[in-house]
């Protein structure tokens, strides 16, 4: 219990909710869109089963990626995904992924529309949390990633529009999430277990190697941003 009062576990938290909002924004549009054609009596309702059947399988998803990050020079395929999702964030995006996005008449219909594009657009939100997680270290991972979603979901859902706002007019929010995940990258490739035995793992190279990544995503994402390229 005395875990839950750490500042250690409160920044996982943050970190966890952070990267919800950044890289989960697109929910809420999914969640319209697959509802859109819904009578009005049944749209609340497709809203909150699909999103109670997206959070469940995210949660599974993590789980399962919590336990293979524990297999060795996983966590560093983890880092470099988790590096490219940190650019694109900063990089102009391409064509739209809402387009293929089907509304449905039927509740149910409707409610499995909005789990399986969540499934498909969650892939880097279930790595990015992950990573936060096992760097929180600890035996309270999943609790903290449930948590973490609970707190975060609603946020999306009810507030979308005024957190894309706020992108829009502070840009440097984007830039610091980016950054956020550059920093989680590089924590979690220094704590992979195939490098425990190469590198020493105190708190100065952790922090060493999350400044790295940090700094990689930035300059990365800003030289490409300057040349005009667009991430798929």
């Amino acid at each position: 219990m005395e875990e839950f009062l750490t500042a250690h576990f409160w920044i996982a938290v943050g970190q966890i909710i952070m990267i919800d909002i950044l890289l989960g924004g697109d929910n809420a549009v999914v969640i319209a869109l697959a509802c859109r054609q819904l009578p009005a009596n049944l749209r609340t309702k497709g809203i909150l089963w699909g999103t109670a059947g997206a959070i469940v399988l995210r949660v599974v998803l993590i789980a399962f990626a919590l336990t293979l990050l524990q297999v060795p020079f996983l966590k560093l395929v983890g880092a470099v995904l988790l590096l490219w999702i940190g650019v694109k964030l900063l990089v102009p995006e391409g064509e739209d992924e809402h387009s293929s996005i089907q509304g449905s008449d039927r509740l149910w219909a409707a409610v499995k529309t909005v789990i399986v594009a969540d499934l498909v657009m969650s892939i880097d939100n279930v790595i990015a949390i992950a990573g936060a997680a096992t760097n929180a270290g600890g035996q309270h991972q999943l609790p903290l990633v449930i948590f973490g979603l609970l707190v975060s979901i609603p946020i999306i859902i009810s507030g979308s529009q005024l957190v894309l706002k706020l992108m829009d007019r502070f840009p440097f929010i984007i830039t610091a999430g980016g950054m956020l995940l550059g920093w989680i990258a590089g924590t979690m490739a220094h704590s992979d277990p195939a490098l425990q035995d190469l590198i020493p793992q105190n708190s100065m190279w952790n922090y060493g190697a999350g400044m790295l990544g940090a700094m990689l995503v930035f300059l990365v994402g800003m030289a490409l941003k300057r040349r005009g390229q667009k991430l798929q």
